[in-house]
């Protein structure tokens, strides 16, 4: 057998996506060049890896012990390099962060300076929404997570980043009727609400039952940029984070409507398990935070408190 590392990366991140589109988006490759690597690959084997059934591609049993030993290979491989470096005096490993999906306009900020002053360091970050990242860290399969809301079933230690701010907001061509209240705007139009499990969705819920406010309809969507691009188009208003719509207010395409108990103010807090023994990296990455922080805030969201 002749297989290459590169198909070996290929085929456990299809394997993982259940997809040769997915995977040719994460890998940064075309779509026919994965199915060529995936053909030459599975031409090694007498046993199929995968099946098509209608048009869902299916890891079979074999190909699952294949990803899994794939998995087992390219991660010597990384050890290997990773050893290397380290002899050769360059901090080295992997860096792994899981993020709320609102916070991947905050992490790479805390992230680049970092990773400039390590190029032995990989990172893997995962954007997801809250139930995913919690889920991450309490399998252990992240060395961090970037939440809002610290998670009530793991004992966990933190560092507070920043803080985050949720408004009220609406496109800019919305029209409002003259003497309209606030909460007459925020009860009659539609409101856009993340999925369950966000915590940007906890949050709305919770202003929203605080105040005793009643929605008229609702639209749910699964990503921050979704509701953005829906309150953009004129389909209805949603709390978001300001982090998120700096360009938008900036372009005058959007608008924060002023509501009494808005904003909503909460923190972005990078949060590891207490029981967790971190890598050099994650140690390494703690000192940076702990000693750049500030300048980071200063440099790149100084913009948040003049709104």
């Amino acid at each position: 057998m002749n297989y290459t590392l590169h198909q070996l990366h290929i085929f456990l991140k299809i394997a993982e996506l259940k997809s040769i589109t997915k995977a040719a988006e994460t890998l940064h490759l075309t779509q026919p060049a994965v199915s060529i690597q995936l053909k030459n690959f599975q031409d090694q084997f007498p046993i199929p890896l995968t099946e098509v059934v209608g048009r869902q591609l299916y890891v079979t049993d074999f190909g699952l012990e294949i990803a899994t030993a794939a998995e087992k290979i390219l991660n010597e491989v990384h050890a290997i390099n990773y050893k290397t470096l380290a002899y050769k005096g360059q901090l080295s490993g992997r860096l792994k962060i899981s993020t709320v999906s609102t916070g991947k306009y905050v992490m790479p900020y805390f992230l680049s300076g970092f990773m400039k002053q390590n190029e032995g360091v990989d990172l893997i970050m995962d954007v997801t929404n809250k139930t995913r990242v919690v889920e991450s860290l309490e399998l252990n399969t992240v060395d961090f997570a970037l939440v809002s809301v610290l998670p009530k079933k793991l004992k966990v230690n933190k560092i507070t980043l920043m803080q985050n701010k949720l408004y009220f907001i609406a496109s800019n061509n919305l029209e409002i009727r003259k003497g309209m209240s606030r909460k007459k705007i925020f009860e009659e139009l539609p409101l856009i609400y993340r999925e369950q499990g966000s915590a940007t969705r906890n949050a709305m819920e919770t202003f929203i039952a605080n105040n005793n406010f009643s929605v008229r309809k609702t639209i749910e969507l699964t990503s921050n940029e979704a509701v953005k691009q829906a309150v953009l188009s004129g389909l209805g208003c949603s709390i978001m984070p300001l982090i998120g719509i700096r360009n938008e207010l900036r372009n005058k395409e959007l608008q924060i409507l002023t509501v009494k108990g808005l904003p909503i103010v909460t923190a972005w807090n990078l949060i590891w398990l207490k029981s967790k023994k971190l890598s050099p990296p994650a140690v390494a990455y703690l000192e940076y935070l702990n000693k750049e922080k500030e300048r980071v805030i200063d440099e790149k969201f100084a913009w948040v408190d003049t709104i």
